[in-house]
This record gives structure tokens, sequence and C-alpha cells, in this order.
């Protein structure tokens, strides 16, 4: 299930890109373990690893939409290699991630414009090997669209002078465009929303510092009397508010590739850690608790790539009349993400004190993990979103084709025509619970069915009251447990489309059943939760099914990684 660079072939990939994968494993093998953990701890701006990007024509070839491309015909906006290679970025290093993730959400805007001028001009800069900028967040807002302080001023002639700030905004120091959000000085209320463009090297665009201690340049940037004209407004009114949404749709999923990367490296270096390691006159993996630890972590991973990878036959398959994806969207930016802060823990409380070593990767892993799901808020504000789409995916499923495994080399146009960012309530999903009755056979499944569909019951005997659903300490806890039916059921659709054994599949169950209890247990001790559901709650306590047979065979799967990568020195 783990990324290997040793052995990784994309074979489901074309051969361009899969040339271009294996060269960007290959930078980074060569330059090795050693420059990658003293380039961090310098915080040394990767000129060089932008320059191979440039030279190789990466982000280019994975980041222009074919309809911008002039013809050459290896580019496209493809969901599935663009998650394979978010994947390998964060297995490096999340700074590398970094400069590409900020340049998929800088693109965003641009290839959702009407704007021809602006995505030419987007497209030769990205030929030429520039990164690009998101400028949404501002410092006394965060990600608060509604009250943005980047006020466009009208001129006259039709174009705008732009005054403001914005803050948390990767690339800002060098990208050849950021996309600006902002608002009109003259319209009120939603008309007068605006996305544009501007130049980061302007003299009228000021860098004011990097707000991190990091390799990363995540800037401060101020405006003043930034001139806009025309070929440089991106959206308008409401377009531009849905903009901004749809760019988080689409950009925001390699939160999660990066978590499965980051989690992966981190894997190899604890197993390999561990598993030569002998105290107390016995194998530190010898103990319990020790592979316990590890086999979870294995399950949890396993279900972090499973759920990521059919997510991404969810957005590619996306049409006006299927929007799932926007259910599968925020589970991964939050979900997966947090999964991969349990999966360092685990590890870290195995290997210990060796985690803060400093010529380890495990201590930039550490460190960079719990940055996913705290982006934008990612949790508590994905976790709300994820509540809209309850009572439809519950209790109302519908009828759509199968969405098969899409690895075509196919360019996903439908991102750039999301259409307005509204309705989440009123779309419908496939009946989850086919899933789970396809592999009734595993017992830990079975189990999970049982507690998934218990919370159906809840909603329709003890729902949230009036006061609850204004609750949001309540909600949220409702929210986790709602986001683990929906995990397990995509976990289970890719668990059989790649034949996942039985054995690790039915390990991964484990670890949801006793996650579900949690929440459960927690459900019941909230402030507000009514008899009712303290006893619904109480009764949702399960124990796994445990078989020693099946867990120590997982467990064998789990020390056979022991050696099986370390990056070159």
């Amino acid at each position: 299930m783990l990324f290997d660079p040793n052995t990784y072939d994309p074979a489901h990939l074309d051969d361009e890109s899969r040339r271009l994968l294996r060269a960007t494993i290959d930078w980074f093998e060569e330059r090795g373990k050693r420059r990658l953990i003293a380039d961090d701890q310098a915080k040394v701006w990767y000129t060089e690893f932008l320059d191979f990007v440039a030279r190789e024509k990466l982000f280019a070839t994975f980041c222009t939409p074919r309809s911008e491309a002039d013809g050459a015909p290896d580019k496209r906006w493809d969901a599935a290699r663009n998650a394979a290679l978010s994947e390998v970025l964060g297995f490096y290093g999340l700074q590398y991630w970094y400069a590409w993730q900020v340049t998929v959400l800088g693109l965003g805007p641009i290839w959702m414009s009407d704007n021809a001028v602006a995505r030419r001009k987007a497209a030769e800069l990205l030929d030429g090997g520039a990164v690009f900028a998101f400028g949404l967040s501002e410092k006394e807002h965060g990600a608060d669209v509604y009250s943005t302080d980047m006020v466009l001023t009208p001129t006259g002639d039709g174009g705008f002078t732009a005054t403001g700030g914005k803050y948390y905004i990767g690339n800002g120091n060098v990208a050849g465009m950021v996309s600006v959000f902002g608002r009109r000085a003259d319209v009120e209320g939603p008309d007068g929303y605006v996305f544009f463009a501007v130049d980061s090297q302007h003299e009228r665009f000021t860098l004011v510092k990097n707000i991190v201690d990091s390799q990363m340049f995540v800037s401060e940037f101020r405006l003043d009397e930034y001139p806009v004209t025309a070929d440089d407004v991106l959206h308008t009114g409401p377009d531009a508010f849905s903009a901004a949404l749809n760019t988080v749709n689409v950009g925001k999923f390699n939160l999660c590739t990066a978590s499965v990367g980051i989690a992966e490296h981190a894997f190899y270096e604890s197993i390999t850690h561990a598993h030569n390691r002998v105290l107390y006159g016995k194998r530190v993996t010898d103990f319990p608790h020790v592979r316990q630890s590890f086999v979870d972590a294995y399950a949890r991973l396993t279900a972090m790539k499973l759920f990521a990878d059919r997510s991404v036959d969810y957005f590619r398959s996306a049409s006006p009349e299927d929007r799932r994806y926007l259910l599968f969207n925020p589970i991964t930016k939050m979900k997966v993400t947090s999964e991969g802060e349990r999966v360092i823990d685990l590890l870290w409380d195995v290997i210990a004190a060796k985690g803060f070593e400093k010529d380890t990767y495990f201590s930039m892993a550490a460190r960079d993990v719990r940055a996913l799901p705290k982006l934008e808020g990612t949790v508590h504000v994905n976790l709300a979103l994820v509540l809209k789409f309850m009572p439809n995916y519950l209790l109302q499923p519908t009828e759509y084709p199968d969405v098969p495994t899409r690895h075509d080399p196919a360019d996903d146009e439908f991102f750039w025509h999301q259409g307005p960012a509204r309705g989440l309530g009123r779309i419908r999903f496939h009946d989850w619970e086919t899933a789970y009755r396809d592999h009734a056979r595993v017992p830990n499944v079975a189990r999970f069915h049982e507690q998934a569909g218990a919370l159906r019951t809840l909603l329709t005997t003890a729902a949230p009251d009036d006061g609850q659903q204004r609750d949001l300490d309540f909600l949220l806890n409702l929210g986790h447990l709602f986001t683990l039916v929906v995990y397990g059921q995509l976990v289970l659709e890719q668990a059989a489309i790649t034949a996942l054994d039985d054995d690790v599949l039915d390990q991964v169950f484990d670890v949801l059943v006793r996650d579900f209890s949690a929440y459960a247990v927690a459900l019941h001790g909230k402030a507000s939760s009514t008899e009712a559901q303290q006893e619904w709650a109480l009764a949702q306590v399960r124990k796994p099914v445990v078989d020693r047979g099946r867990f120590e065979r997982v467990w064998d799967a789990v020390a056979a990684l022991s050696g099986a990568y370390e990056m070159r020195p």
C-alpha cells in the first residue's frame, strides 16, 4: 500500500506523466536526506527545486488545461496524476508540496475565468516555470470572504485601483500572477465582489514579510493604489464568491495526499528504527503495545489512501447532475489530514525521543503534518459543511450510474465550470449501504455497519432539537460520527476495486469500530445531550471482532516494511 521510491512506477498513467513523476523522485533522491534536512533547518528558499520544475515543465504539464495548452499533447488538468504528484511532493517535504499547492490555488480563479487575456498570460508564465499565488486570506478576517478589506476604487475609465492587505499567501514573494479577492468601494453586498490578478513584482505591490519561520514563503503583502485594468479582472459579483469556493474545492483536495506522503515516509523511518532496536533484551517490536501502535498506524494509513484514491474518481466524474464530490471533498481535507496526524502520533509514541532528532525525516514530519488539518480552519469548517449533506445521504438515497476508476488521461474540464456554490442540501447520493452489504463477510465491516445504521435511527428517533442545532459543539461531534460512515463507504468501494486483502480491511474496520464508539461516548457526555441520545450513544459502544491470527498476519506485513526504504544519504 505504501509509496516506495525504489519501485514506484505508476503504470496506470501515461508515459510522460510517469517520466515526470520518476524525474521528480530522482531529483530528491539524488540530493539526498542530509541535504533535504539541512535545507529545511537553514530555511533555504528552494530555488533549485523551482529551477527543476521550470526545466522539466512539471507544473506547466500538470496544471495547464488542454484549452490553454496550445496543442501540447501532455498538458492537461488531470486530478489522478495531480494526486500522484501531490503525494510524491508530500513524501519529501511539506515545503515542496506547498509551492505546488498554492500554484494550484492561484490558477483556479484564472482557469475559471472568461478572461482570455489572463488565461493566455497564465499559460505562458506557467510554461516558463512561474509559480502562482492565491490572495484570499487576510490578517484580520482569515478566509472570511464576506469581510474582505481589499478595496477596489473605480478610476472612471473602466479600471480600478486596489488598496488593502493579504495574509498567509504562499509564493507571494515570486508569483508570476496572484489571484486576489476584493470588493468594490462603490457597490454593496455580493454584487461588489471582484477577483483580479496582480503581479508580485509590480511597484505597487509591497511584500511585507514572510509570516512563518520556514523554507516556505507564506507572505503578507499590500497593494497601494495598484492599477487594475479590464484585462486583470477575473470575476465580478457572486461569480467571484463562487470562484473562491470552487477553487478551494479543486485545490484543497491536495491536503489529503500531502498528509499521505508525509505519513508514508515517517512510517518507513519508524518501523526500520523500532524493528532493529533492542531494549531490555527484546526487540522493540516484540512488545505487544508497540505492535498494536504500528498495526493501527498502518490501518489508518491504508484507509487514508483508499479514501483519497476513490474520491478522485468522484471528482473526475462530477457534473452539474452529480455533485457528490462536494461531500467527499471536505472529508479529504478534514478527515484524511486528521488521520495523518494520528498516524504520526502513534509512530511517535513508539520511537519516542528519536522523533526529535535533527537528522531524521520524522522531526520534519511531526511538525509539518499538523499544519494540514489546520489550514483555513479545516477541521471545524469542513465538519460544519459535511453536516449539510447528512439527511439526504443517510435517509434519501437515489440511483446513479456506477463511477468507474478514473485513470484515463482526460482533461477535467468540469473543475472550471462548477457553477454557483450553493444548493448543497439538495445533493443526493447513492445507497451508502451497498458497499457495506457487499463486504458483510468481513467481521468488523459488519460490526461497523451496525453502528452506522444506528446513526440513521438517531436522526429519526432522537434528532437534535432546535437548541442543539445551534450548539456547534454538539453538532461537530455528530459530524464526526457521520463522517466515519462516509469514510467507510469509500474505503470499501476502493478496497473492492483494488482487491485489498480481507485481513487488512478487517483491521481497518477494527479501528473504525473503536473510533465510532469513542465519538458515541463523547456525544453521551455533551452538556446538551438528551436522555434518549445518551441511551443511543451507550448502545453504540462496541468492541471490534478480535482475531489474533488476522492481527499477526497484518503485523507480519508491517514488519516486512523494516528496511524496505531509506532515503539516500
